[in-house]
This record gives C-alpha cells, structure tokens and sequence, in this order.
C-alpha cells in the first residue's frame, strides 16, 4: 500500500465500477489514459495536442453534458482583462431554468412525470413533486414575480422553510430574469436583515415556520423583524408549513403580506423562460457572515449551471436512476448545487427539513433505507456527532442503494472518515471529499469514481480547475510536498467576477496577495503519492514563539486518541510564546475526563506536533455551538476563552453550547 504521513490507501475502487463511470467514458472518447493526463488538458495548452486547454474542455462539456443554450456563443471565454474578470460563454444566451426543469418537463421526455423532488418532513409527512409539477409551479411564480413588476436583474429574497416550494422559487426566479437570493432559514432577525438590506429585494418568500428536533421553529415573526430593520421589501408570500392562521402569535401580519396560497397557486402555469445572456447574474450567495461582513457573491446563468452539472457528473457519477440527498439548506452554496447539479440531468433530489438525530439517531439511516438514496452528503462534523452513538443505530438498516458518499466543509480526522467509509458505505462506496466555497459555486479539488482513497484526501484538482499549492511568494511547492496556500491560476466559469459590493473587495479578498492568482485561504499539500489534502484555514494558522501550526492538526492529534470524538484547537495570548494552544475536547460515549487523560492528550498533541504545540489546557465539553450545517464555529469558542464580545449568534443551531463552553473545565 501508498504510504503518506502514517495515512494508507483505504479504499480502492474495483474495475467495474471504473469501467461503468462517466469520466472514464470520457475518457475513452478523447484517448487519455489517466486522470492526470485528463485534468492537464482540461487546464493547459498541450503542445502537439489540439484538444487541450480550457477553451477546449469548457466548450466540449457543454455538448458532452447535454447542456442547452439558446443562443450559440462566439466564444468560450475571453481573458483580455486578466483573469479577475473573464467573460465566458460571449454571446451566448441560456436559462438555467430550461435546463433543469423546462427542457424535462416536456410532453416527449421520458421524465416529464419523473420524481424531481422528495421531501420529507422531521414528522414524517412526504411529498413527491414531479418534473411537471415543478415546470407548472415554476412558472407561477415567474408569472407572480412579473405581476409584481419584478424584471430581469431584481433580486428576491427566499427565507424559507426547506420544503419543496423553495425548489420552484429558485427556478421561478431565474425564469422570470430575476436574481434570487437565498436566505439560510436558521439565521436571525440581524443577518437576515443585513442580507436583504444589501441585497434590496422588494419580493421576500418566507413561511409560518418548520420543525427542528420536535419544536416549532416561527419565521415569519423574525422575516418581519427584519423587514422592518432592513427596508426594501414591498411584498411578502407566506408559505403554510404548520398551518398557522394570519394574524396569530406565530403569523402577525400586515399589509404587504399574502398567502402563497392566494399569491402563487392561484397564477397561471404557463410561463416563457426568459432567454439571457451568459452572464446575466442569478444568485446572490452570501458568506455564511460567522467571521467578518458577509459577502455578497455574484453567480451568473452560465456559470451556475456548467460548474454543478459538470462536477455532478463527473465526480458524483450522476446515473438516471440517482436518488441525491445532501445535508443543507436552501441558504448555503450546496443547497442550489444540489439542485442544478442533479435537475440539469432530470434527476432525483431528497430534501429533509429537520435534524440528523431526531427522533432517533438512526434518522439519516432510516431515510436512506426508506428513499433508496444512492448518494449521500454530509459534513464531518455530523458525522463525528452520528458516531458517537455506535453502530446500533446503523444496524437493520439496509443501506445498499448507496452509491456514492460525499462530503465538505472542513478537514477529516482519519477515524471519522474510516468509520463512515466502513459503516454508511460498507467498505466499498467511496468518500467524495470535496472543496471549494460559495465564491466558486463548486469544487477546487474533488475526486471522482476512478481515484483510490486515503482517509480525508480530496484526491486530485477538479476538471478545469487551474489549481496549484504555493508559498507565500507565490512559486509552486506542490511537488515538494510542502504546505502552502492553495490557490487558482485562471479563472473558471462559477467562479464570482465580483461581490454585490463592488470590485474593491473583490479584488483585495481573492487577487490580492499573489499576481494574477486566487488565493482561496485555505491551507493546502500533496502528499508523496499525489494525494491532496487541506489543512484548514490559513488565515486560522497559530503561531507558536515564531512556530506555526494549523489548528486542524491539532484537532487531528487528539482525535487519534480512543477516548476522543472531536476537538477544536484555538490560540490563546500568552506572556511567554506570544500565543499558546488551547483545545476544546468532546470525549465518546463512556470515556470520562480526568486530569490523567488530560496529561495524555497533551502529551499526544507534544509528541506528534512538537513539544512547543503541546496545548496549554485541554478543556472537556458535550458539545461544539454549530451552524445547521454542522460546521463548528471556532470564532465563538475563541471569543468565549478570551473574554471578546462574541457577535451574532443568529447562525447557531444549538446556542445552549455557548453556555457549555464557558462552563467548560
């Protein structure tokens, strides 16, 4: 076996299900033998070889994937402005809307009454939508939206409830032209505020509310609240999730606020999709706003729909038979890239709307095994909490529909990753790792069916992704097997040209600290076996008396330790070091603190990293405070050891963590 840093080879996939894959077929029909050969030609121009470079494979996927514009373009990209502001596609004119829902819902297609949404409700309620019913109700809301003198370029918020009406919201708005601005329903009264203020929407979609671990959750009453903090908004539809009456405690309500059953489902079901130009912005995707401003970032018809269907076909191997389910809302970049990603090819998404343990911690299990799901994506900060239960849970349910398993959002610990490897994917259904961010609507380096795996590797560059690893004056350690920030030479069609803003931070967030390169500020290496990794945030790095460290290796010292399920790693001021390692620790399942065991992990963290990383405390918790999407957010528990005032909280899903924290000894 591959040997790097202690990590082997765990999964190998087997020549059939290479053989079967769509980017082997690909492969087939251009004549390269390997993955490196194919992702060289995606990026560079080789000589000798006509079809090479990223004119030639962003203009071959289109017709490869079956991508429909309705205006031919005259050109692929053009650069003549740096690669901060490419055009691609010039000339052309598409819709996303045709291509995910309209193009499919025709009378002739074999998926005209396909299911295109599953949705199930925390309490069990379930409700299919087929391509036609989606193609009809898309095209009332397109039909509202223009009533309400929405036109091509005006933004509408969507601060719903995920249920399966924010699937045609989506679509109705890029039918209609108009940019939709997704809203995660978790937020509060504060960040949905700054969202629509930035934004300018004059058309919300809201709801009553939803369920989140056996609880009402009401939004109308914080949608208002923040209406009246932000301004902009004229009109509101309100969806009935709990079925409250208008003007009870959970509805209050005014005079700009309609029913969607009297706003949308009362409008006519034919609609003509707009056609647009290529970059015609759609989205407006903030940052999750859990460190700093949030950003305001811009995705365009072109872009959001190439970049998804092409990773969804090529990494996710999508099949027609697929049945798709990712852990997310509607709020976060991959909650719209499950749905394009999949609706480009007229496939199938599940969509859940309450919590991963709730009422039972077999409940993703249990979804598994009731939908047939045959790929499954989830956060490895869920998968940590999952795993805490045991494997019981997991037990009697029959999970063979699986396919495929993905994931994103931060780096594994190898444990975690084996034990969802092995216990959700039987040994044999591979790990999708994938990384990228809202600002690229999609992945910088993901694997596909044809890669082996080591415990959290994210394997290779994406296709077409012009990435690279390099130090802080900008030349390339990839191949030294160095740390360095992971960065992209060009540009790719998802990639945001500019923020809501304005180019200034645009330009100083992404083109600043190297010439004509992203830098994504992430920290990144490639191991002696061409296997890539992320080593969290670089902006995040702890700097020990001169000596740095990420507080991802860290984590991953004490999560190799038995009695550790996770762990987060913060600096702290120190008189002596400058600053000092402070780590916060959530133990399995009968293993109990001690100061023995806090010797232990100390010494385990001095021993792997170097004694001057050994951490000044080792701090025992039951809980991480977590968005919905299960990312830890550091920025609190730091805020919380130093005393800071911790900031908005509207993001959290389990605030009583905070407590915990303070609390923590």
């Amino acid at each position: 076996m591959a040997e790097s840093e202690g990590l082997d080879v765990a999964y190998e996939p087997d020549e059939a299900f290479v053989r079967s894959s769509n980017i082997h077929q690909f492969m087939r029909t251009h004549g390269i033998d390997s993955y490196e050969q194919l992702h060289r030609r995606s990026v560079e121009e080789v000589e000798g070889v006509e079809d090479s470079g990223l004119e030639w494979f962003w203009d071959d996927i289109v017709d490869h994937l079956g991508l429909e514009f309705y205006e031919d373009y005259d050109q692929v990209r053009d650069d003549s402005n740096g690669p901060q502001f490419t055009d691609w596609y010039v000339g052309g004119e598409l819709n996303i809307a045709h291509n995910v829902v309209d193009r499919h819902a025709q009378a002739d297609t074999g998926t005209r009454n396909k299911v295109a949404t599953i949705w199930e409700g925390e309490d069990g309620e379930v409700r299919e939508m087929t391509y036609h019913d989606l193609h009809r109700q898309s095209n009332q809301v397109a039909n509202y939206l223009e009533e309400r003198g929405i036109g091509t370029g005006d933004t509408v918020g969507l601060y719903m409830p995920m249920v399966p009406e924010i699937v045609s919201i989506m679509y109705g708005c890029f039918k209609a032209g108009a940019i939709a601005v997704p809203i995660f329903s978790g937020f509060g009264v504060d960040a949905t505020a700054t969202r629509i203020a930035d934004s300018e929407c004059s058309v919300l979609f809201t709801g009553d509310g939803f369920l989140r671990r056996g609880s009402e959750i009401h939004l109308k009453q914080q949608a208002d609240e923040a209406v009246a903090e932000a301004g902009h908004v004229e009109h509101t539809v309100v969806y009935s999730r709990l079925g409250h009456e208008a003007g009870s405690e959970a509805v209050p309500w005014t005079d700009r606020d309609e029913w969607w059953a009297d706003a949308v489902a009362t409008r006519d079901d034919a609609y003509e999709t707009k056609s647009l130009p290529a970059d015609q912005p759609c989205m407006l995707l903030y940052s999750s706003g859990t460190t700093g401003k949030p950003k305001g970032i811009v995705h365009t018809h072109a872009g959001g729909l190439v970049q998804p269907a092409k990773e969804m076909y090529f990494s996710f191997d999508h099949k027609p038979g697929d049945r798709f389910f990712w852990v997310s809302d509607i709020g976060w970049m991959m909650g719209p890239w499950t749905l394009v990603g999949n609706h480009a090819f007229g496939g199938s998404i599940v969509i859940y709307e309450g919590a991963p343990d709730h009422p039972e911690p077999d409940r993703f299990w249990e979804l598994i095994d009731r939908h047939k799901v045959s790929a499954f994506g989830v956060s490895p900060t869920a998968i940590r909490a999952l795993r805490k239960y045991g494997t019981e849970h997991v037990e009697g349910h029959d999970l063979s529909s699986l396919r495929l398993l993905g994931s994103t959002g931060e780096p594994w610990d190898p444990e975690s990753w084996e034990w969802f490897l092995d216990n959700i994917g039987g040994g044999d259904t591979p790990i999708m790792n994938i990384s990228g961010g809202t600002e690229i609507f999609g992945c910088f380096l993901q694997p596909s069916p044809i890669h082996a795996l080591k415990p959290g590797t994210l394997a290779a560059p994406a296709l077409g992704m012009d990435v690279d690893i390099v130090n802080r004056d900008g030349e390339s350690v990839a191949d030294d097997g160095e740390r360095g920030y992971l960065v992209c030479r060009s540009s790719a069609p998802s990639m945001t040209r500019s923020l809501w803003s304005g180019d200034e931070r645009y330009l100083e967030e992404y083109w600043s600290s190297f010439e004509d390169m992203w830098n994504h500020g992430d920290w990144a290496r490639k191991d002696a076996d061409g296997f890539w990794f992320l080593e969290g945030r670089a902006d995040d790095v702890l700097n020990v008396a001169g000596r740095k460290v990420g507080p991802a290796e860290v984590e991953g010292a004490l999560i190799e330790h038995e009695a550790v399920n996770a762990a987060v790693a913060i600096g702290a001021p120190d008189d002596t070091t400058g600053t000092a390692v402070v780590t916060y620790v959530i133990l399995n399942d009968g293993d109990e603190p001690t100061e023995e065991l806090r010797e232990r992990l100390r010494d385990q963290v001095g021993e792997e990293l170097g004694k001057p990383f050994r951490p000044r405390e080792v701090l025992f918790v039951d809980e991480f405070p977590e968005t919905q999407s299960g990312k830890i957010v550091r920025r609190i528990i730091q805020s919380v050891y130093t005393g800071e005032t911790v900031g908005d909280l509207s993001s959290i899903d389990n605030p009583g963590a905070i407590e915990k924290i303070e609390q923590a000894n």
